[in-house]
């Protein structure tokens, strides 16, 4: 029988001296009701894996308990002499450059992306088993969300991290970027991230049940007007940035799921071969691009971040024409500015 090792990590817990428990959060509350009900439902119709299931969650306990252990990135320490803080780690941050960053890095850092990365993959394997079991629908969504919260929070390192190095971006934000960042590395939590999460969700949604055709400018039409309806700070950064060729690009690599110089060269090959336009699938084969995975399984979404991100980082560096930052990266840095003039 399954028996857990997180009730002490199941939140930021206040500790018997009265300061808060530098643990990384396993699971939330609601992720622990989920989880009971799901290994409730395997042992019911599943019982051949719920012991391999069991098994994996309680080795995602024992890697955070074990990288828990680290040395607090929040808390003040002395190490070799040197006083060592979170307020000198953010200083650290919004310094120092990009490249000299990894190695500088407090190891709980390091080790505490493995664990989110090791949560998304177990509540992966949840769903397909929920899935392929006939569990209720309400039950798999509910996975999905977790899934969906553990992918954001690495996709909201990634962005904060890109928005550190913005050096034209106003030094308060960048400082209170820096500060989000050590709480995200110290718990795996970033409640913050729920402020922008849920509408990039809701836009990436939006964006798969669109048919764009390479060669107009119609999807991205379509999804201007679509996510106007979504939430209201998405409208006031669509609205207020939509001129600016950048984000243009960038929402069009969005929608397509491949980068501006893929989405060139389809258009060069469109005009050679005098051909009106093309279907996400046709173009998708003519450079190349293969995708095993379902439209909404959060792996697409992230993998297409990821690899829009390491292309505008390289525009970056070789200063060369398309988007220097992904949709992502030019949304969340309006929702700091638009709180900082509030």
């Amino acid at each position: 029988m399954y028996a857990s090792l997180s009730a002490t990590l199941s939140s930021p817990r206040v500790t018997e001296d009265g300061t808060i428990s530098a643990d990384i959060v396993v699971f939330d509350k609601d992720e622990h009701a989920v989880i009971d009900k799901i290994l409730q439902s395997l042992q019911a119709y599943a019982p051949g894996v719920l012991g391999n299931i069991a098994d994996c969650i309680t080795t995602l306990e024992q890697l955070a308990m074990a990288v828990s252990r680290y040395p607090s990135i929040q808390r003040s320490t002395v190490l070799a002499g040197e006083q060592r803080s979170e307020e000198t780690l953010i200083e650290t941050l919004c310094s120092s450059a990009p490249d000299s960053r990894l190695l500088t890095l407090p190891t709980k850092v390091i080790l505490g992306k493995s664990f989110l990365i090791a949560k998304f993959q177990t509540f992966t394997a949840l769903t397909k088993i929920a899935m392929k079991a006939y569990f209720e629908e309400s039950d798999i969504q509910s996975l999905r969300r977790i899934t969906l919260r553990a992918m954001f929070a690495l996709m909201a390192e990634d962005v904060y991290t890109t928005l550190l190095d913005n050096g034209e971006l106003d030094d308060e934000i960048r400082k209170h970027i820096a500060g989000l960042l050590t709480e995200l590395w110290e718990h795996r939590l970033d409640e913050y991230s729920s402020s922008f999460a849920g509408v990039l969700h809701k836009v990436w949604a939006a964006r798969n049940k669109l048919a764009p055709n390479f060669g107009t400018m119609l999807g991205v039409s379509e999804l201007f007007l679509l996510s106007m309806e979504l939430d209201e700070s998405w409208e006031r950064f669509m609205i207020a940035k939509m001129a600016d060729p950048e984000i243009g690009q960038a929402l069009e690599e969005f929608l397509f799921g491949i980068t501006t110089e893929k989405i060139n060269y389809i258009r060069t090959v469109l005009q050679e071969r005098k051909l009106s336009a093309l279907s996400r699938e046709e173009a998708y084969q003519l450079v190349g691009v293969t995708n095993d995975l379902p439209l909404d399984d959060p792996r697409t979404f992230y993998t297409s971040f990821i690899e829009r991100k390491n292309s505008a980082e390289s525009r970056r560096r070789l200063q060369v024409a398309g988007p220097k930052r992904t949709l992502e990266d030019l949304y969340i840095q309006f929702i700091f500015e638009s709180q900082q003039t509030q």
